[in-house]
């Protein structure tokens, strides 16, 4: 009896365990997504391959990976892509500093010319997008000497360190000045003297960091004895205040010296230094240094002269400019014009010992690359065709070829392509072409190796190292086979891409993802997403994470969800659609969603036209605020983030390069500006906004609401204290975001088929 008793008694327990375990494994391969899922959990983490780093002397490569159990520690490991060896080169116990028993967390790292020293980027800091400040510590490999760079500098104030060409010196900047030190004797130079609050030296001000994507703003020379650097003078740019009422009892005030529409801008000019100290030489250009950019700046392929691109301010022209260094003239080698506006350009590659260089330019129509001589006299075209190219990817000198990506048939997808230096014949694809989607590639110096990453729209990234131009798979670097599994057993739907006419000749892509159980005898409501400016695109075949869960979470609540690009999206469909819509940001692009959803709405009779809803970030948000407010009998709910509502609000570079000046649009300006048609307000608007973006303020959210007031229009607003622009700032955030929008669409664009 005794021993039946135990038996006895142990079954519920055992019952229990089974009950416990089959419920934990049900939920950990549930068909079904959750916020928590989603934002909360790691379960969904896209792994991606490290930070990697040819060795200039050696065919080899390092990468950072996790030094046993602790993710934050990092070892530096070196493969052979030949014969696939791996060694830790610098283990992370080398990584230890005085006085401290972990070792440095590795964010960045270089290594010098010769390979023997490793220039470590450790406790960082944020510098508006970017953690640019920080402490800089070079690693001597020969005795494993571990030095900390600028001497009593306060901690992580440095910025932008690099080695000197011949890796005996680093330079670096700390606050506005360019400072260089001698790795053997550890003296230090300061190079500049006049760093202050609005002078600017080797680094950016706020508007040349966003808009034009500079944040390091020094060059060493090919021989190491000279620097160029820019220099900002923001002294008459006027200053923002951003208000932070929550980390203090009394609030604090954060200026920024932001250039609005029609502003002053910060006055730019290039120098050269000796790399041992010195006076200046500053370049001589023509013209009030105000009203121009100079948004591009390097060596020239030798020690004598800088090459740099000048826009004007309406950024319709761009000099591509030769600076003598002793003499400090300058003479313009190549000019690019257009009637609506030209883009900077990161790929200019000087061939021939400098004779001659490669350049991407649209004066066809199409955004192809030539070389042209040193002074401007066109030597050929080496991508000939009715196609852009999207990034020029790597030279191949030696061998003769030019690699990039393009798409020629299919704008939402991405492969590489190459094409004879020589322009004597036409491009050919490396991409495989069983692989459509999306491929992206970093190439190896010599161009013989790449770290090919591929992904579809619902597949994730794949990383594979491969041998080039054969595209031979050598190994998988991350294969997310983890993720895969768990987005494999999600209960969904294949997305369909497609295209719409919203007009006789122009369609435009789209994808739509629809419920898992998806019936078209029935009507659904329908969920657009949308950026629609000049400056991005929303319909790619790429892997989209986290936003692409959500957008599946409520396609198995019953949502359709779609997405359109209008014309002047950053797409490869030539220039005449990117540049279509100058000096009417916001009029003829949601003109083109409207005509989409009519189009859309007619030839799905599965779409409930009574239920139609657009939300989208940043431009998308602007652009879902000018969908409800000029359609108001399209759209039913709009869910606006961050959005710029009045375009005499946001900065000079962006809004002027494609609406012109104010005093010369005033129209365009006033029309495109969702502010101007918030009194159509008829659905229902929620309204969400960081009080802490530095990029598109607050004031944007406040204005908007005060003229919704005015109007007397009822709506829904969301603040998030002192969250920048991307609102993820703070425990929880992005949940509690996607909580709020999620609960918003349900409440005013319910879910489900339609009841008849």
């Amino acid at each position: 009896m005794k021993r039946l008793f135990v038996f006895i008694s142990f079954l519920p327990i055992f019952f229990l365990v089974i009950a416990c375990t089959s419920q934990r494994e049900q939920e950990e391969v549930s068909p079904l997504l959750n916020l928590e899922r989603i934002f909360s959990s790691k379960e969904f983490k896209t792994e991606s391959l490290g930070r990697t780093r040819w060795l200039k002397h050696r065919n080899v490569f390092t990468v950072l990976e996790s030094s046993g159990s602790n993710s934050d520690v990092k070892d530096v490991v070196l493969y052979d892509p030949e014969n696939g060896t791996r060694e830790v080169l610098v283990p992370a116990s080398r990584l230890i500093t005085p006085g401290k028993s972990e070792p440095l967390s590795i964010k960045n790292y270089d290594w010098s010319p010769n390979g023997k020293k490793l220039l470590i980027f450790a406790n960082t800091k944020r510098v508006w997008r970017q953690n640019t400040r920080g402490d800089y510590w070079v690693l001597d490999l020969d005795y494993w000497g571990l030095h900390k760079l600028g001497g009593g500098a306060e901690p992580s104030t440095l910025m932008f360190a690099k080695f000197s060409p011949d890796g005996t010196r680093v330079g670096y900047v700390i606050k506005n000045n360019i400072y260089v030190e001698d790795l053997q004797d550890h003296r230090i130079e300061q190079l500049t003297q006049d760093g202050s609050q609005t002078i600017i030296n080797g680094t950016f001000d706020w508007v040349y960091e966003e808009e034009l994507s500079l944040r390091d703003g020094y060059r060493w020379s090919p021989d190491g004895k000279w620097i160029a650097y820019w220099q900002l003078n923001t002294g008459g740019v006027k200053t923002f205040y951003l208000i932070n009422n929550t980390d203090s009892l009394y609030p604090r005030l954060i200026p920024i010296q932001y250039p609005k529409v029609g502003e002053t801008n910060s006055a730019s000019r290039i120098g050269v230094v000796s790399a041992g100290g010195g006076e200046t030489r500053w370049f001589e250009l023509p013209g009030d240094p105000r009203n121009y950019y100079l948004a591009r700046m390097d060596w020239a392929d030798n020690s004598r002269d800088v090459c740099f691109q000048r826009l004007n301010r309406l950024q319709n022209t761009n000099w591509v400019m030769l600076g003598d260094i002793q003499s400090g003239n300058v003479r313009t080698i190549l000019t690019e014009q257009d009637d609506a506006w030209v883009d900077v350009r990161d790929d200019l590659h000087w061939l021939d010992k400098g004779k001659h260089f490669i350049w991407v330019s649209e004066r066809d129509g199409w955004r192809h690359i030539y070389i042209v001589s040193r002074d401007w006299k066109p030597v050929g075209l080496l991508t000939p065709g009715e196609y852009d190219i999207v990034d020029l990817q790597s030279v191949d000198e030696d061998g003769g070829w030019v690699y990039f990506t393009a798409s020629p048939e299919n704008p939402t997808q991405r492969y590489l392509y190459r094409a004879p230096l020589d322009a004597s014949g036409q491009a050919e694809r490396v991409t495989p072409s069983d692989q459509s989607g999306t491929h992206s590639y970093r190439i190896s110096p010599d161009s013989r190796w790449a770290f090919h990453t591929f992904s579809t729209f619902d597949e994730p990234p794949v990383t594979k190292l491969v041998r080039l131009p054969e595209h031979e798979e050598v190994r998988t670097m991350v294969d997310n086979s983890e993720l895969h599994k768990k987005v494999h057993g999600l209960k969904r739907q294949p997305v369909e891409f497609f295209r719409v006419e919203i007009e006789k000749g122009v369609e435009l892509d789209g994808w739509c993802l629809k419920p898992p159980d998806f019936d078209p005898e029935k009507r659904y409501p329908l969920l657009f997403f949308v950026y629609g400016e000049p400056w991005d695109t929303t319909v790619v075949d790429r892997w989209g994470e986290n936003r692409y869960l959500w957008h599946l979470m409520l396609c198995q609540q019953g949502y359709l969800v779609m997405s359109v690009d209008n014309r002047g999206t950053r797409v490869p469909r030539g220039r005449e659609w990117r540049k279509s819509i100058y000096r009417q940001i916001g009029i003829l692009a949601s003109a083109d969603q409207a005509a989409a959803t009519r189009a859309i709405i007619k030839q799905r009779p599965y779409v409930d036209a009574s239920r139609i809803g657009i939300w989208g970030w940043s431009g998308g948000g602007s652009m879902s605020l000018n969908a409800i407010f000029r359609y108001p009998e399209l759209y039913k709910t709009a869910m606006a983030i961050a959005f710029v509502s009045n375009q005499l609000y946001y900065d000079t570079l962006y809004q002027e390069r494609y609406m012109g000046l104010p005093v010369d649009n005033a129209e365009g300006f006033k029309n495109g500006s969702p502010i101007t048609f918030a009194h159509q307000l008829e659905g229902n608007l929620l309204l969400v906004h960081g009080t802490g973006d530095d990029n598109v303020h607050y004031q944007n959210f406040e204005a908007l609401v005060n003229e919704l007031i005015k109007h007397n229009k009822q709506f829904t607003m969301m603040s998030y204290p002192n969250r920048t622009h991307v609102i993820k700032e703070g425990e929880n955030t992005t949940r509690h975001l996607y909580e709020l929008l999620t609960r918003y669409l349900k409440e005013n664009l319910p879910p489900g088929p339609a009841s008849e």
